[in-house]
């Protein structure tokens, strides 16, 4: 489903680092910043739980992040988080908290193929060969079959009558994205046959980063079938530049043009920013925007779950304004622009060659 190369590999270990130009800067990137770990105090309860999935022999570790005002007798949503490369169930945390204290459920994954532990630690010389077994076909399906397996626990669990079963939606970042994709419907053709890992419980997606599935340079055929709302959500410098490899922003323009052609769909592209702007770390994208792009990120999501789930329409209608001087292109049903010094080149097939981060 999809491949890997060596050059392809070293551009995944940029992703989550930040940087776009060497490899020196690379590391672990789900230490919480300060803005982070003020998120996590306030208005949640956070509970870590090491699962195992006995029938592939894959433990599955996630971190729920619980309304601590939960309303008792009332269903929650459930957002299902899935991290990027090198990540973990710690990481992303400032979205994880401020869904719960909106009232969401927020469930993040831990992926033992392509996680932190199987990344970044051990001798560095063998860290090309951890990032390409973090990249494989079997790891990308392993991460689809991870979410589904937790969400399966999870509303099996003392809390399943606590979960409303028709407001879950599955969200990531990056390599995060691409298994959210696969969960929302994207199919993709090998030697004739269609794999298609979709998971009809998730009724919703959201879509930050998402890089083009490596090998096929027309995405429309694999993400056109999505039928669930999505939101999708980069930055014009969401890039990816190393030796031998180049992913401009316009690929994640591409992709959100590709998908659900028949499904509600929005987009938010922020100016400037980088791809790691949207974890834990405080400073990737700019100082002054990391922390802005940040909230707008937390306000957004929630506005379209809203949207999408509720049928509350306000706070989707009216976002853009809020952050228009820090937008370059937002998309929705209820609006649209463009900045005009906004000058994206359009995606290639020779671009498309990154299985995520």
């Amino acid at each position: 489903m999809l491949r890997s190369g060596l050059t392809c590999l070293l551009a995944a270990s940029l992703l989550l680092a930040g940087c776009n130009t060497t490899p020196t800067a690379i590391g672990p990137t789900d230490t919480l910043s300060s803005y982070a770990q003020t998120a996590v105090a306030e208005g949640a309860q956070v509970i870590e739980m090491d699962w195992r999935d006995e029938s592939r022999q894959r433990d599955v570790p996630v971190r729920l992040y619980w309304p601590a005002q939960a309303v008792a007798g009332q269903a929650v949503p459930l957002v299902v988080y899935s991290h990027g490369i090198g990540g973990s169930r710690r990481g992303y945390s400032y979205l994880g908290a401020y869904f719960a204290r909106q009232g969401y459920a927020s469930l993040h994954v831990q992926h033992i193929g392509s996680d932190r532990q199987q990344v970044w630690m051990g001798n560095p010389l063998q860290l090309v060969s951890r990032l390409q077994a973090a990249a494989q076909e079997g790891e990308a399906i392993s991460r689809v079959a991870d979410v589904k397996f937790a969400l399966d626990t999870l509303l099996h669990s003392e809390r399943a009558a606590l979960i409303d079963p028709e407001r879950i939606v599955a969200a990531g970042h990056s390599y995060g994205a691409n298994t959210t994709l696969l969960l929302a419907g994207a199919q993709v053709t090998r030697q004739g046959h269609t794999l298609d890992l979709r998971d009809p419980r998730f009724k919703a997606a959201i879509v930050i980063s998402a890089p083009p599935f490596y090998g096929d340079g027309d995405v429309r055929p694999i993400t056109g079938p999505i039928a669930i709302p999505t939101l999708h959500i980069t930055a014009t410098e969401d890039v990816i530049r190393v030796p031998g490899y180049f992913s401009d922003a316009s690929d994640r323009l591409a992709l959100f043009d590709a998908t659900g052609h028949d499904a509600r769909k929005v987009l938010a592209v922020f100016e400037g920013g980088s791809h790691s702007m949207f974890t834990d770390r405080g400073i990737t994208g700019g100082t002054a925007l990391n922390p802005r792009a940040k909230q707008a990120t937390q306000e957004l999501a929630l506005a379209f779950l809203n949207d999408v789930l509720d049928g509350k329409p306000d706070g989707l209608r009216h976002w853009s304004a809020q952050y228009q001087d820090i937008l370059a292109r937002w998309q929705s049903p209820y609006g649209q622009f463009s900045a005009p010094a906004v000058a994206l080149k359009p995606a290639t097939a020779s671009l498309a060659a990154m299985p995520g981060s």
